[in-house]
């Protein structure tokens, strides 16, 4: 039990090491396209593995860890005008993390004893899952956030009309981003997963 418990806070110190080099390192974890936008972010590539190789509950506090990070580096540090208007607000700067770090781990449980070929699949839709749970909830928690106050952070967004609806205006905003993430996020999930999983289970 002690070998398994010191296995597992090695693990998580990695991970915690690669997440601040992610977020403290320009362009690593985070990569600015458009300057008045919110970067697209590698981060949810870290969280799937961290959540399928540790599971849905150690994935839930490396996404807590995640959403705190967030806001703090929305005060504090924040690359664009967009960033710091949504994620100084704790609804949406750690709720879609949280979420985000547990769908994979909970997909990962699920099919953690099926043949390897349907466990690949699970890794590449997990991983996907990841990016794509961040996206959605952020634009759903920015829509109710900003519903009476939307001009605000309307003009923010790009070249878009005062009548725009909010949600419209940040899913073509965020939505490219985000798909941009998740196909990155499913692609090398499973590429990164696969061996590390073979590997700690020599370990033990």
């Amino acid at each position: 039990m002690r070998r398994k418990e010191t296995k597992n806070l090695a693990i998580t110190a990695i991970f915690v090491a690669i997440f601040l080099l992610q977020t403290l390192i320009p362009n690593i974890g985070y990569i600015r396209i458009l300057p008045t936008l919110p970067a697209v972010t590698t981060i949810p590539l870290t969280v799937s593995i961290y959540s399928l190789l540790m599971g849905p509950i150690a994935g839930t506090f490396f996404g807590i860890f995640w959403g705190i990070a967030r806001m703090v580096q929305a005060y504090t540090q924040p690359g664009d005008i967009v960033s710091l208007m949504l994620f100084q607000n704790f609804a949406i700067a750690v709720i879609p993390s949280v979420l985000a770090g547990l769908f994979p781990g909970l997909i990962g449980k699920l099919t953690a004893k099926k043949k390897n070929s349907i466990k690949e699949l699970s890794y590449t839709f997990a991983g996907a899952v990841t990016s794509l749970t961040n996206t959605f909830f952020v634009i759903l928690l920015t829509s109710l956030v900003f519903m009476g106050n939307s001009a605000k952070l309307l003009g923010h967004l790009g070249s878009f009309s005062q009548g725009t609806p909010l949600i419209t205006a940040l899913i073509v905003a965020l939505g490219l981003n985000g798909l941009v993430e998740a196909v990155f996020t499913a692609i090398v999930t499973p590429i990164i997963v696969t061996p590390l999983n073979k590997v700690l289970r020599r370990v033990g």
